[in-house]
């Protein structure tokens, strides 16, 4: 009774039927073995091979049990990003332990286009979605909730009080590290900052709107103590990299060809800010001696650097731990009212910061 060309393929009926068991039985090989005697488990699983029977259905199996078990990660940034950003690295590892202590698995959902985007959250087999909202944030949860599926947002940038949502005051850790520039002395800022608008970079006009809430909340706090201080905000620089090496060299580039040179560097993530420490190091510009650096995220990498990385730090495995359990949580009770949890950053204070030179 094997499956050739054209035929439908064999049902877990038809296995029961050719082993000579119940489709209880023959279902229990498969969801329950240990229900099963070896012998009859050995029979049923010989009985599949030769009819060609693959095992049950697994969109079948979430339908009949109404719950897939397992909880996605959704994203517009493209799949690796999430291995090779050290943010997202880390902030995974943690959403992956977590699932693993809940018993749920885990799908990666990326996508670069609409199309592409539609098609991957359609189809992934899970009970709810978590949004990595660094980009495209309004169409992922569009998405989601055409799904009708229970997701939560790594984004407290908007003002959508219908979203659950887990994240930091971006605002706040912002003012933070310029604040800690500001009490040292300087006065030449410049701002490294995340992209602003998909796909962009280049030093930013006064007044340009910037789509990403990350980005842009940021950017308001270092503005924010700028002014504070007696400093215009419309006369720091602001150079939108795409957080990689290529963006950064030119914004570098751009800053030290000029005649009067920063002292201080706000740095949106601590992957912008180590890239611009490399730059500094190679070229012999002394980190704090002539400029001061802080990043932001606090990233395992940040305190390993020479010297190591004055930052904001934001507890990026607890986002992700606190993500997985109100997702499941809202999961089990669909009609909850939305829930957003604001987690605390602090200043991590070390080498790559200093008094602002005489010079």
């Amino acid at each position: 009774m094997s499956q050739s060309d054209g035929e439908k393929p064999p049902t877990l009926g038809d296995l029961a039927k050719a082993a000579g068991v119940s489709k209880g039985t023959a279902s229990n090989v498969f969801n329950r073995p240990k229900l099963v005697r070896e012998e009859v488990r050995v029979r049923v699983l010989e009985t599949a091979r030769g009819i060609g029977y693959r095992g049950p259905d697994p969109m079948g199996r979430m339908l009949s049990a109404g719950r897939a078990n397992a909880i996605g990660v959704a994203t517009m940034e493209p799949l690796a990003y999430l291995f090779e950003d050290p943010f997202a690295r880390r902030l995974m590892a943690a959403i992956a332990q977590d699932c693993q202590a809940e018993g749920v698995g885990l799908s990666l959902v990326s996508a670069a286009g609409e199309d592409d985007l539609a098609w991957s959250m359609e189809s992934a087999l899970v009970d709810g979605f978590i949004l990595f909202c660094l980009t495209g944030a309004k169409r992922l949860i569009q998405r989601s909730r055409e799904r009708r599926l229970p997701f939560v947002a790594l984004d407290l940038g908007g003002d959508d009080e219908t979203l659950s949502v887990v994240g930091i005051d971006n605002v706040e850790g912002a003012r933070r590290a310029a604040r800690h520039l500001v009490d040292l002395g300087h006065r030449r800022f410049v701002i490294l900052a995340m992209e602003t608008t998909s796909n962009r970079f280049g030093q930013r006009e006064e007044g340009e709107a910037v789509e990403y809430h990350a980005s842009r909340n940021r950017l308001a706090g270092y503005r924010e103590v700028l002014a504070e201080a007696g400093i215009d905000p419309s006369t720091v620089p602001v150079f939108e990299t795409l957080s990689d090496d290529p963006t950064v060299h030119a914004a570098m580039e751009a800053l030290f060809s000029a005649d009067a040179r920063p002292t201080a560097i706000l740095a949106q993530s601590d992957r912008i800010a180590l890239i611009a420490l490399a730059w500094l190091k190679a070229r012999g510009i002394c980190v704090p001696g002539e400029v001061s650096l802080v990043g932001f995220d606090d990233v395992p990498e940040a305190s390993l650097s020479d010297p190591a990385l004055t930052t904001i730090s934001q507890p990026i495995e607890e986002i992700g731990r606190r993500a997985v359990r109100l997702l499941m949580k809202i999961s089990r009770t669909p009609h909850a009212a939305p829930r957003r949890e604001c987690l605390d950053t602090r200043l991590v204070v070390r080498g790559s910061s200093g008094p602002a030179s005489a010079g």
